[in-house]
């Protein structure tokens, strides 16, 4: 079971219907005019659409189990004063001193740009359950990390 916020089912939704009604249809045609060119087991065309099909095929079914197997978080039951799925968090590393703010959440939302992690990550899982002020040990690639949670918000 996965969890999702209610932008992320959407998007995911949203992206499974155009590969079925737009993309999908398209990828058939030129599957059927590079078919008609003749000889198959000389033609690119052919091929390529053939493992194009079989990419997006694919790509429909692993949305297709994401949505059968996700939920929407319901915001208003998360706790408050700890880290759980979309909380924000302000965080510093001991070590350095830097502060750096994310906000947790499921792999498929995760995006560093937007100042998003995953709550499998190493960070992401150990600020979880965190409260404001608890010091919680990262243990990443380069070694371990202190991180001192200072701030906790709703997304």
């Amino acid at each position: 079971m996965e969890y999702l916020s209610k932008e992320c089912y959407d998007k995911i939704a949203s992206e499974l219907d155009n590969l079925i009604s737009v993309e999908y249809p398209k990828l058939k045609e030129a599957l059927a005019e590079a078919r008609a060119q003749g000889d198959l087991s000389e033609n690119f065309e052919y091929r390529a659409a053939r493992r194009a099909q079989a990419k997006m095929i694919s790509r429909i079914n692993f949305l297709q189990k994401v949505l059968t197997y996700s939920r929407v978080i319901d915001t208003g039951s998360l706790p408050k004063d700890q880290v759980t799925l979309l909380s924000k968090v302000v965080f510093t590393n001991l070590d350095s001193g830097v502060t750096t703010t994310y906000t947790i959440v499921s792999p498929h939302e995760m995006n560093l740009e937007e100042g998003k992690i995953s709550f499998k990550s190493p960070i992401g899982s150990a600020l979880m359950g965190g409260k404001v002020g608890q010091i919680v040990e990262a243990h990443v690639p380069v070694g371990t990390l202190r991180l001192r949670i200072d701030s906790i918000s709703a997304q």
